[in-house]
């Protein structure tokens, strides 16, 4: 275990002999979690009333005396039962002969799913019977004694991974959910990653885990958040986005180190595969720069990651925001596969068709290009009309597919108008083979990557449907973004700005001068992780001069700096440089099990609509409840009519 220099001094002063005392008390404690951090196998059945559990019975355990707890999984003929705990199962024989035969009734009218406790002892399976498939697969329990602990009513769907049930179901009554081996894996992975996290942190990189409060206030710009009515008329309480303003002033306090397992909140209403409650692993340092974070978190997965999938490769590739957009039209790419986007402007300065030339002709216009692997074999007409209606929808751009298999021409009329030296060009720019399609756009830079890059990753769900392997679904790809700008500009009004990341972000060295001339060039000191096209990460050197805080809020953001001025005062007060980042922690999970969605990996979500199915919150609260709070609803008129029924 690590300790910080002037703790350990404070334990060497504790440790001290105190008149005749010579063994404080420390010493044991310390020894005691030594030792319980270096064993290496828990024990499942301490404190329990069973003896094993049912997973763990082998060879090894024949003639052994067992008690053991579980649920019926399934019974065969009334001669013998699965038993089914959180480790795994066992058969159990069912005994035939009258003088059992009152522990004979209570195994086979017990139904299944019922929860009961056997005794008796561990035996070979006969020859030939065993089970390979089946940990315990060469041993059954020849009982002795059966107890039914609690009946199960008939149940509204079979507990067994492969049975198909929709997820309302399984949100409704996501207790028996909860016994499937899926969600048992999920949730004990995500047990035992955090537990190495805390290990990596605060054991041997002296992080300090610290609780930070749920009830706070507003916080200006990014995702809404939730509100929580107080008992003073029109002051609300805010749950906090993340622990964003603490950890910075954990910082100013002097804390150095901190970390946290941090429950998240954003009121982003109903948007698919997100939850309005989450879990970050929350991470600030003092003292630190971009390479420091990085390679922190490096260490942080590489030592927590899962005995089971292949080990985590450090340093992780690194580009930056505009290389990524450039090359996968995304800021977030799935590196596990190539189909990178290409300009190919050169290659048509002197081409007939239309739309490029006009496209060539304005000053930022540009033509792009990615190229679908046997696209030929794989892609058919409607798929490629598909993809033209997408960019005409969704980008208003136009989409020019390019066999170069001459016979293979039922892209488009236009396609015609490329010259055989301009196609002779494009297969060598592109590497193209003889099967391979090329699409092509053209228009304004970050428009022509946006839509390619969507369009990059629709082929290849497509081609992936139709047979062939892109993503390896057991590759890990990392990649870190860096050097994001700093500001964008605001949907609704785009002559304002607001932080790309948020507010608190330190602009990139460099392009502090931009700040007072061109702020919308400035880059930051921001930073995303990304694991397979997904962002699991993001952090940033925070601002940690007061002055410069106070301009990009008052001057640049046209915030109200009241609201922080809490934050400001302490930066005023010997504020260390500082930096960090938040894991969104469901996400990395989800991503590491192979999860359809989130809620898969978290053990009561809510559903895509923001609600409890189980419990049916959110709900209603009688108006005398509300009263305290000097609240009333204010109900919609489209509604009235229905609550009037």
């Amino acid at each position: 275990m690590y300790f910080p220099s002037w703790l350990s001094q404070l334990y060497k002063g504790l440790s001290r002999p105190i008149r005749r005392t010579t063994q404080p008390i420390w010493c044991s404690l310390y020894r005691r979690l030594v030792q319980s951090s270096q064993r290496r196998n828990p024990e499942f059945n301490s404190f329990a009333v069973r003896t094993n559990t049912c997973g763990e019975l082998r060879s090894s355990h024949l003639g052994q005396e067992v008690t053991l707890c579980g649920w019926i999984q399934y019974r065969r003929q009334n001669t013998f039962l699965v038993l089914r705990d959180f480790h795994g199962l066992v058969q159990v024989v069912i005994p035939q002969d009258e003088s059992a035969a009152s522990v004979k009734k209570i195994l086979c009218e017990a139904p299944v799913e019922s929860v009961v406790r056997v005794s008796g002892t561990v035996i070979s399976r006969p020859a030939g019977q065993e089970n390979p498939k089946m940990p315990t697969g060469e041993i059954e329990i020849k009982v002795k004694t059966a107890e039914l602990l609690n009946a199960c009513k008939k149940l509204p769907f079979e507990i067994k991974d492969f049975m198909k049930k929709t997820e309302a179901l399984r949100l409704q009554y996501r207790y028996l959910d909860l016994r499937s081996f899926q969600m048992q894996y999920n949730l004990r992975l995500r047990s035992q990653m955090v537990m190495k996290m805390r290990e990596y942190l605060c054991n041997l990189h002296g992080f300090v885990d610290i609780e930070t409060p749920t009830l706070f206030k507003r916080t200006p710009g990014g995702a809404k958040e939730f509100l929580v009515p107080s008992r003073e008329p029109g002051k609300f309480y805010s749950l906090p986005q993340s622990p964003q303003q603490f950890k910075q002033l954990l910082m100013v306090g002097g804390l150095d180190r901190y970390f946290q397992v941090a429950r998240c909140y954003r009121d982003e209403g109903s948007r698919p595969d997100r939850q309005p409650e989450f879990t970050q692993i929350d991470i600030e340092m003092s003292f630190v720069d971009q390479t420091g974070i990085q390679s922190l978190i490096e260490g942080l997965l590489q030592y927590s990651w899962p005995n089971d999938k292949d080990p985590v490769v450090v340093p992780f590739p690194t580009v930056t925001f505009t290389e990524a957009l450039a090359t996968y039209g995304t800021d977030k790419p799935d590196t596990r596969f190539g189909m990178k986007i290409i300009d190919i402007s050169d290659v048509f300065g002197n081409t007939e068709i239309g739309f490029l030339q006009d496209a060539l002709s304005k000053p930022h216009g540009t033509v792009k290009a990615i190229c679908i692997p046997e696209g030929a074999k794989y892609l058919k007409r409607k798929d490629i009309e598909s993809i033209r209606k997408f960019a005409a929808d969704h980008f208003n751009q136009e989409i020019l597919p390019v066999f170069l298999n001459a016979n293979r021409n039922w892209n488009s009329p236009v396609a015609n108008f490329i010259m055989e030296s301009q196609r002779l060009e494009l297969i060598r720019l592109m590497d193209t083979q003889e099967e391979d399609v090329v699409l092509l756009t053209a228009g304004e830079h970050n428009k022509a990557c946006s839509l390619l890059g969507k369009l990059r990753l629709e082929c290849a769900d497509l081609l992936e449907t139709r047979g062939m392997v892109l993503r390896d679904p057991t590759l890990f790809s990392f990649l870190w973004v860096v050097d994001f700008p700093l500001f964008l500009p605001k949907e609704e009004n785009p002559r304002e700005l607001e932080s790309a990341h948020h507010p608190f972000t330190a602009p990139h060295p460099s392009d502090i001068h931009l700040l007072y001339t061109e702020p919308k060039k400035a880059r930051s000191q921001h930073y995303d992780l990304v694991l397979n096209g997904n962002e699991i990460g993001g952090g940033s050197i925070r601002i940690h001069n007061a002055e410069l805080q106070r301009y990009i809020l008052a001057t640049l953001l046209k915030e109200d700096v009241k609201m922080l001025s809490h934050l400001l005062q302490a930066l005023d007060y010997g504020a260390p440089p500082h930096g960090g980042i938040a894991l969104g922690l469901d996400r990395l999970i989800c991503l590491v099990t192979g999860s359809p969605s989130i809620r898969d990996v978290i053990a009561f979500p809510k559903s895509f609509r923001g609600h409890d199915l189980m419990s049916n919150a959110p709900d209603s609260i009688p108006p005398e409840e509300l009263k305290p709070y000097h609240i009333r609803v204010s109900w919609p008129t489209d509604s009235k009519a229905e609550r009037a029924h």
